[in-house]
């Protein structure tokens, strides 16, 4: 198990290199220029070659990517300054000269080219919001799925079957931007007096009285946005499942011994049936946090997808590269469980 972890650890950080090497070169070879973008079109040349040697800017694009990934690695050779000590809050594990050392420290994701904060910080602040969202999403998705595919299942070649697997289908083929632009105006507007629900809105709002405030129902019709395609999964995986397992000998033993239906179910069927759904669950909860992005700017919700996105407007590339960086470090720890848990339940998975 020990030697199949490391092995997973050691091809995760690989994906971890690669996708690094890919976005930093993809953002920083767009003819797009930070320093104009932060200064404005009318800043002297002085102010924006300051700029520019401030964020390093001013150097070749492979130095460039060396530092950063020196600042990314958790071990890496920085100055012996209260200047880099504060930047970096490292501890010396060896010392190489006079002014450098090998230090350990967290990766260091740089800072905002334009509001000058640690990007760190600043995914820090709205990465709550949208694990809030995404675990929502992902309820709903699980509780309605789980319900709708057993109904199915067991009613099959229904209406009932049949208005399943349309919503499924429907759910699916709906992308996430179109459908948050017809439920903000259907529920959020034509229908906001009955509802109670906004347009748009994030988790915290201002009041004047109390100041910062949670509203929860903000959350609400993002969360249906975000939900709606896992669920249609669910749905399909769930009913598939279900029906398989319903033609077994032993579900046919249990009705011949006269076990009541919902017994059956939900004691013997259900269970056995689950083993696809929890593993299209596990993948699912990390894909909502990427599929946030526009969901979120959609509802002007603030959370992870709304910085990126408005980063992107603003060709603030720190904070770009920190939440694709972030998102796939959530892949990839998502993935290594998952693999963890196949191999506790059946360690012939090694062997692949």
């Amino acid at each position: 198990m020990l030697n199949y972890l490391l092995r997973k650890i050691g091809y995760s950080l690989a994906v971890m290199l690669g996708i690094v090497v890919v976005v930093f070169f993809l953002f920083n070879i767009l003819p797009v220029d930070p320093a104009r973008m932060t200064q404005g079109q009318r800043a002297d040349v002085q102010s924006l070659e300051a700029v520019r040697k401030e964020f390093g800017l001013d150097k070749s694009l492979p130095v460039q990517f060396a530092y950063y990934l020196n600042d990314l690695s958790p071990i890496g050779l920085h100055a012996r300054t209260a200047e880099e000590q504060e930047r970096y809050h490292y501890v010396q594990l060896l010392p190489v000269s006079a002014t450098q050392a090998i230090c350990l420290k967290w990766p260091y994701l740089r800072r905002s080219y334009q509001t000058h904060k640690e990007v760190a910080a600043l995914l820090l602040e709205v990465i709550p919001n949208t694990l809030i969202l995404a675990t929502f999403a992902m309820l709903m998705a699980i509780v309605i799925g789980i319900f709708l595919g057993v109904l199915s299942a067991v009613h099959q070649n229904t209406w009932i079957d049949r208005l399943a697997v349309g919503f499924s289908v429907l759910g699916i083929s709906a992308p996430s931007f179109f459908a948050g632009i017809l439920i903000a105006w259907l529920f959020g507007f034509v229908l906001s007096r009955y509802t109670g629900l906004n347009m748009t809105g994030s988790l915290y709002s201002y009041d004047p009285f109390k100041g910062e405030v949670m509203t929860w129902s903000n959350v609400i019709l993002p969360a249906v946005t975000l939900g709606l395609r896992p669920l249609a999964i669910i749905v399909q995986l769930t009913r598939s499942s279900m029906l398989e397992v319903l033609n077994q000998d032993y579900i046919r033993t249990a009705k011949a011994k006269g076990l009541s239906p919902n017994a059956i179910i939900y004691r013997h069927a259900l269970p056995n049936a689950l083993n696809p759904v929890i593993t299209a669950i596990a993948n699912w909860f990390a894909s909502l946090l990427a599929g946030s992005f526009f969901v979120e700017y959609v509802f002007g919700y603030n959370g992870l997808g709304k910085v990126t996105v408005d980063a992107l407007e603003m060709s603030d590339f720190p904070v770009i590269i920190g939440s694709i960086l972030f998102i796939a470090f959530i892949f990839v720890v998502i993935n290594i469980l998952v693999d963890m848990i196949y191999v506790w339940i059946d360690p012939r998975v090694k062997l692949n």
